[in-house]
């Protein structure tokens, strides 16, 4: 049978410490040994199922993070605080001083603000590349590389990465493929694909609500247990540890990620479609306009779809503000950051979450004045909503000013 990630999450059985349907949570910060020897052996990583202080793990934690293990088909997981909790110790565990590391152009501006502006200060440089062109990515290969690091859909110009291709340019130079793929979790498994190691930002799609941060590095047990040794692991020693609380609340609401991404896919789908035929410039996998529509279809777990994820451009800044400001005052969504939320989410992305790239390297890569990312929401009645957005941009003149350049 086919590797079906939710599936695996549901095959999971779980109960709490007095039979509840959900695991008890472990609401401590340290815990107790039955003897001195457990102590130090669990502090020199030979002891199996003993918890030692809570920013190492917990129970709770481990709860979650088996779950996202099996989710994305590693042996293993380790939850964050945040999605840069868990981007941040992989690459520093991976690359010392004098390491090289090539990244895709387009990622989440706060792993480009680490890879560009912090990452330097260790002596750790990126070649930033644009992941589509394989031959553009293997020249970037030095003797010092040690890392090749992409989004599976990028943020904000869902350009879609070839896992497979370069997890072939990856063995062929004995580097680590690193993937975030927090805007595309369930439709791709990209270690099933030659990945290396999964990150996840736990604070979109997976958890769904708006109400967490937190972050997951799915990999090999053996990478694992370096992140987490109490001598030389970055995320021990770094200490981005997620709140048991918190740990919780993301395994309750991964049981529902299932149904939740294929309706975001399938109103992404749908919108996307409206807005192309509107003459809109639209951006999604699912559009066989995509430049790597192929590559997705052939990548995807079919049932969960392209994606929640899709982009316009309007023209101008001005036009995107005016209308995701007209968007929000009629209801339709709200101008914030993030994604994965029950509502629509816009926003224009040159200013806000990819503001830490600067101007020229946002235009040289595509990343236009005019754009807008869309996180589409759990909309029942999708023709509803395309109504009313176009509606809003009748209003403001944006289809009217196609219409006439047509």
């Amino acid at each position: 049978m086919a590797f079906d990630p939710a599936n695996e999450i549901q095959d999971l059985q779980y109960f709490g410490e007095f039979g509840g349907v959900n695991p008890s949570i472990s609401d401590s910060s340290t815990y107790t040994f039955l003897s001195a020897k457990t102590m130090f052996d669990t502090f020199e990583g030979n002891t199996d199922g003993c918890y030692l202080y809570s920013r190492h793990s917990t129970p709770s934690n481990l709860y979650l993070g088996e779950a996202l293990a099996a989710m994305e088909g590693t042996e293993t997981a380790n939850v964050a605080a945040s999605g840069m909790g868990a981007i941040t110790p992989v690459l520093l565990q991976l690359c010392k001083a004098g390491d090289h590391i090539v990244s895709s152009r387009t990622i989440y501006g706060g792993t480009y603000a680490f890879l560009k502006n912090f990452a330097p200060g260790f002596n750790i440089t990126t070649s930033f590349v644009d992941i589509t062109k394989l031959d553009i990515v293997e020249a970037a290969i030095t003797d010092q590389t040690r890392v090749l690091y992409c989004e599976t859909v990028s943020n904000p110009l869902l350009e879609v990465a070839d896992i497979e291709a370069l997890a072939d340019l990856a063995k062929k130079y004995n580097l680590k493929l690193v993937v975030d793929n927090t805007f595309s979790p369930l439709s791709i498994s990209p270690v099933k694909l030659g990945a290396d190691v999964v990150v996840h930002s736990l604070t979109k799609f997976i958890n769904g609500s708006s109400d967490t941060v937190g972050g997951v590095v799915c990999g090999t047990q053996e990478f694992i247990d370096a992140l987490r040794n109490v001598n030389d692991g970055a995320s021990m020693l770094l200490g981005p540890a997620m709140d048991s609380l918190r740990a919780s609340s993301v395994l309750k609401n991964l049981r529902t990620l299932h149904i939740r991404m294929k309706q975001h896919s399938h109103n992404a789908m749908y919108l996307a479609k409206k807005f192309e035929a509107d003459g809109l410039k639209t951006v999604y996998p699912g559009l066989p306009s995509h430049p790597s529509h192929e590559v997705f279809t052939k990548m995807m777990n079919t049932e969960y779809g392209y994606g929640g994820m899709l982009t316009i451009d309007v023209g101008s800044l001005e036009k995107a503000n005016e209308l995701m400001e007209l968007m929000q005052e009629r209801n339709l969504g709200y101008l914030a950051v993030s994604l994965g939320f029950y509502k629509t989410l816009f926003s224009a992305p040159g200013t806000s979450t990819s503001s830490e790239i600067p101007i020229e390297e946002q235009q040289e890569m595509g990343l236009t004045d005019g754009l807008i990312r869309f996180s589409i929401g759990l909309d029942n009645d999708i023709e509803r909503t395309y109504q009313s957005m176009r509606n809003c941009m009748v209003y403001l003149g944006i289809l009217e000013a196609i219409e006439e350049t047509v």
